[in-house]
């Protein structure tokens, strides 16, 4: 695997196939769509974008369905007149974080190379970097996505394409014909099962992995405690307001408090993105971002080489638990 030196600014690592080079730390914008992980800033996320392109980061990732497009609209906002700094990973295919069926809209190539348009008008460019699959799980719709994605590549409006999932069966027969570049998966100290298969199998196949959930929610960052309460916009609150993962919540905490000592250097959360880094199947890893402190502080962990040792320990290679919802 390619990649710079990290004494004085963030690496560079290819994008699988892709032949595309991105940053070691990426940003996420989930959060920037303002309706998921509680109140945001649309000012103070513009302040980040602009400081983490001016501190090394390429790689910015967004959703159709993040803020229902209100992501890629402040993305689009950001990119304006400085394009060719960005490499952009957006994704299409849920209608919507309430459709527990997660069931595809795009039932025909056409539709989905429409929604795909709409991306690129939302994001206010002709061009796409890496076009994900957001559908995470094998149904009769992904041979549209695979069809309609290369075609996109094709005429030029996707650069490379991949999938966003945990379900490795699913990975598998979406590269079934070698095309598939990236993949965008949740993988944490907290939750290692993506060793056991994906992870193996996405560097024998080049299959360039972005890495979301490192930071299992923010629960490495270790600023979370047992009465820690979220907004009522955050879908977070789950953790306290169902029972299961109330109790599945206190056992990560405990966790964390096992993996506290580890951090010498640096903070809990600089590690927890260094450890998703060490693998040599990561290219790069997304964490979510919602002003300049975050960004600072996640550059920061890309440039710092902490030890690793004793995570084993505390989470065995292949353990842990899926936190992320898909």
């Amino acid at each position: 695997m390619e990649t710079a030196g990290k004494a004085n600014n963030l690496g560079r690592r290819v994008l699988g196939k892709s032949g595309i080079a991105v940053s070691e730390i990426g940003f996420g914008l989930w959060a920037a769509g303002g309706d998921a992980w509680g109140p945001t800033d649309d000012g103070a996320i513009l302040d980040a974008i602009d400081y983490s392109l001016e501190h090394g980061v390429n790689f910015f990732d967004t959703s159709d369905v993040y803020g229902e497009g209100h992501s890629e609209e402040l993305l689009g906002k950001a990119m304006w007149g400085r394009r060719e700094r960005f490499v952009v990973a957006t994704k299409i295919g849920w209608r919507g974080f309430s459709d527990q069926t997660k069931s595809s809209a795009y039932t025909t190539v056409e539709k989905l190379i429409a929604g795909v348009e709409s991306n690129l008008q939302r994001l206010k460019t002709d061009y796409v970097d890496v076009m994900q699959s957001h559908i995470d799980f094998r149904d009769p719709t992904m041979e549209i996505f695979l069809e309609g994605f290369q075609r996109l590549q094709r005429d030029g409006k996707v650069r490379a394409y991949g999938v966003s999932t945990s379900d490795f069966e699913y990975l598998k027969a979406f590269n079934t014909d070698d095309g598939c570049a990236t993949l965008q998966v949740d993988y944490s100290i907290l939750n290692r099962s993506p060793e056991k298969d994906i992870l193996p199998y996405c560097l024998e196949n080049q299959v360039g992995v972005i890495v979301r959930g490192a930071l299992a929610m923010g629960i490495l960052t270790g600023k979370f405690d047992a009465g820690t309460r979220f907004p009522e916009t955050d879908f977070r609150r789950s953790w306290h307001d169902d029972e299961e993962e109330h109790r599945e919540y206190l056992n990560d905490l405990a966790l964390v408090e096992q993996l506290r000592p580890l951090a010498q250097d640096c903070s809990l959360a600089q590690l927890a993105l260094n450890f998703t880094l060490a693998h040599p199947a990561v290219v790069t890893v997304i964490p979510g971002i919602k002003n300049v402190a975050q960004a600072e502080a996640n550059i920061a962990a890309g440039i710092l080489e902490p030890s690793l040792d004793g995570i084993d320990a505390v989470v065995p290679p292949g353990g842990g638990r899926k936190i992320w919802p898909a």
